[in-house]
Order: C-alpha cells, then structure tokens, then sequence
C-alpha cells in the first residue's frame, strides 16, 4: 500500500442493498480522510437504487445519513482498487474468492473477521437496527 494515500477498503454484500452501503458510510465517517471507502453488490439487481427503506430508517436512527447512496455492481476494478474488500457473509467472501486472482485474494475477508453480518432483508425493523449496531461495532478493526 501506498504510504501518500487513503487506505481503499470496498465493502461488499449480495445486493449492495443493506449492510454494505452502511458498512462504507460508517467506515468513511470513522477513518475521515486516512481512507477512502466504496461499496458494490455481488447482484447487479439494485444498480443506481437508494438503499433499502428501512436500513436507511435504522441508519438514521443511529446518526447516519444513507439517503445519497445509490447501487453499484462488483466488478473487477474494484476488487483491484482496493487495499481491503470486507464480505458481509461467508457466502459474499466465497463469491469474491472465485473472482479473486493472485493479487487480489489475499485482500478478501469478513467484516466482522470471523462471523458473519446477518443480512436483515425480509426481516422487521430490529433486524435492521442490529446490523446498524454490528457495523458500527466492528468498523474500528478496519480504520488505520
């Protein structure tokens, strides 16, 4: 890594829908200009979308303003953009495994380093209310 710039960390979920917007959000106000911070979804299916209604609820409540976010798909300069790329989920870090090379596989971890970050869709309102307090509580290991 590059000692004159921000620390690129992308953070990653199925549906950049949820969990990994917020991840980016709270890593990015957490690390201030020490990093740089994007997010992407392994599903193409929410590009250009605001994040879901009620994680921007449950952000909100918890002091972030997700409402400028808008979905982005996964894709290959991003993996090599990166310095670090935090899957939400063991299913998230298999997929990227697979689209690793060399370079970029030993980048790829779980955000919450050894447990996954449940994703709340589908779920009520707590579900959502938990993950806000999951990635707030495990951005601090990501942040030089």
């Amino acid at each position: 890594m590059n000692a004159t710039r921000p620390r690129r960390l992308l953070t990653v979920c199925l549906g950049n829908h949820c969990r990994s917007p917020l991840a980016a959000l709270i890593l990015a106000q957490l690390g201030g200009p020490a990093v740089d911070v994007r997010s992407a979804g392994i599903r193409g299916k929410w590009v250009g979308h605001p994040a879901h209604e009620q994680m921007v609820t449950a952000a909100a409540a918890a002091g972030y303003d997700l409402t400028a976010h808008r979905g982005v798909h996964l894709n290959l300069a991003l993996l090599e953009w990166a310095d670090t790329v935090l899957a939400m989920d063991a299913g998230n870090l298999a997929t990227l495994r697979a689209l690793a090379d060399e370079t970029t596989m030993p980048n790829l971890g779980l955000y919450l380093g050894d447990r996954d970050v449940p994703d709340p869709w589908g779920k009520g309102r707590e579900a959502f209310a938990d993950v806000v307090r999951l990635l707030a509580d495990g951005a601090p290991r990501h942040l030089p």
